[in-house]
């Protein structure tokens, strides 16, 4: 396999995974970013985001000269007089007010390549946008490329979850490629040929959905359990032994049968409102999907739920918060639960403090957050608490001296939202405990 020139169009999380972890299998990368600022930061070595072991790969690869960057698609494709013969799209694909993609950037994109285009070129989707994009993508290359220059364009959905997003490039379950010619497909299963993953090769629209059906199906499965964990709570059931006993079953296994507040990010949330929309678009009404959307923001009221259950009157008390980004391993706090968590707090008057290892700077500069006091540490953010609850499960909190905690508190009551405790050891130690789902 030979090395192949690639230009990456968007440096934000999946641009910057994906650009890094090309360059580490061989390839030439070039990182096109528009953003002055952030361009300049990445020129200089550092890693704009939280990922665990991407710092190491990006400073082996900028050494190296296998991934450089650029400030516009016509830089990114003709970087050093080396010619992209693929350009992927990694640009953000935000979501509207009515659940739709923003597909503007994906659009500019397409624009761009189109008038930068020499010779053969393949233009890579690697965002994740809606079935049919990659129609409109063609049809905006075919309307700028008067000379008629070949271009294909492929799906290639990414499936990098945030906090193993290395080994998720590396290491993946399959890698999918929706394409229209075999001279794309043998160019990608090149491009890809380090890699020891099954190859799904599907049309474009087949890609497209396999990415939206994905998500949907692990979010369906989160909110299950969590319906599942109410009804235990009604009738004084275990869920974690519900779960164990249903992911032994072999055609559900156990993964993402973790009960808890709720799922955030920009991935499950954002890809669930979009495939229902689009579903709705095509004149299907995707009960299933709104069902658990609902479940999911009921989830997120546990933690009020339970203050409101044990504290009686909330007005000027204090509850602690350990973690705010919307899982372990990242410091992304888009569509956290931790985000509605404080709002439905503070529209009670009550004084909310939190800490986490590592999405602190973020949220001091969150609007949303706005009235948070920001704790270094859980030791910090207990002190006086009426009560304290665990958002998210960072390692760093589960081997705390809750003997410290409890004595820090002003009333050792503690909510697990993502039952990472034993409730025997923490009621013995005189804490009021409540978990999700457990007795």
């Amino acid at each position: 396999m030979g090395q192949l020139n690639v230009c990456v169009v968007g440096s934000g999380y999946v641009g910057l995974v994906t650009g890094t972890c090309l360059a580490e299998i061989g390839h030439s990368v070039v990182c096109v970013d528009s953003d002055k600022k952030k361009l300049a930061s990445l020129k200089a070595g550092h890693v704009p985001i939280y990922e665990p072991g991407l710092p190491e790969l990006f400073r082996k690869n900028v050494k190296n000269g296998r991934l450089t960057f650029a400030a516009s698609v016509h830089e990114g494709m003709e970087h050093k007089g080396r010619r992209a013969k693929l350009v992927f799209i990694a640009v953000g694909t935000p979501p509207r007010h009515d659940g739709s993609a923003d597909l503007s950037a994906v659009e500019k994109v397409a624009e761009e390549v189109a008038q930068n285009l020499k010779d053969y070129t393949i233009l890579i989707d690697k965002s994740t946008v809606p079935v049919e994009t990659g129609e409109w993508v063609a049809k905006t290359v075919a309307r700028i490329n008067k000379k008629k220059v070949p271009c294909d364009v492929v799906s290639n959905p990414e499936f990098l979850s945030e906090g193993s997003a290395v080994q998720d490039f590396l290491k993946p379950d399959r890698i999918v490629l929706g394409v229209t010619s075999s001279r794309a497909e043998k160019v990608m299963r090149e491009l890809y040929a380090p890699i020891k993953a099954p190859v799904v090769v599907t049309d474009v629209k087949s890609a497209e959905l396999i990415k939206h059906a994905s998500n949907s199906f692990l979010a369906t499965k989160i909110s299950y359990i969590n319906a599942v964990a109410a009804l235990c709570e009604k009738v004084g059931a275990d869920v974690s032994q519900v779960a164990h006993g249903m992911g032994l079953d072999r055609r559900i296994g156990p993964m993402f049968l973790r009960p808890g507040i709720g799922f955030g990010g920009f991935c499950f949330p954002k890809d669930l409102e979009a495939f229902y929309w689009i579903a709705k678009q095509k004149g299907l009404d995707f009960q299933l999907l709104k069902a658990v959307k609902d479940i999911n923001e009921q989830q997120k009221a546990w933690v009020m739920r339970r203050v409101e259950e044990s504290l009686w009157n909330l007005e000027g008390k204090t509850v602690a918060l350990l973690g705010l980004a919307f899982k372990p391993n990242t410091d992304d706090l888009r569509f956290a639960p931790a985000i509605d968590i404080v709002r439905m707090l503070q529209e009670r008057k009550v004084k909310v403090r939190a800490t986490d290892p590592v999405a602190l700077e973020h949220a001091k500069h969150n609007p949303a957050l706005k009235g948070v006091t920001f704790c270094k540490d859980a030791y910090e953010c207990a002190k006086g608490a009426d009560a304290m609850a665990l958002v998210t499960e960072w390692s760093d909190y589960k081997d705390l001296d809750f003997k410290k905690l409890a004595k820090l508190m002003h009333n050792p009551l503690l909510l697990d939202g993502r039952n990472l405790y034993d409730p025997v050891k923490l009621r013995k130690l005189g804490f009021t405990y409540h978990s999700v789902g457990r007795p």
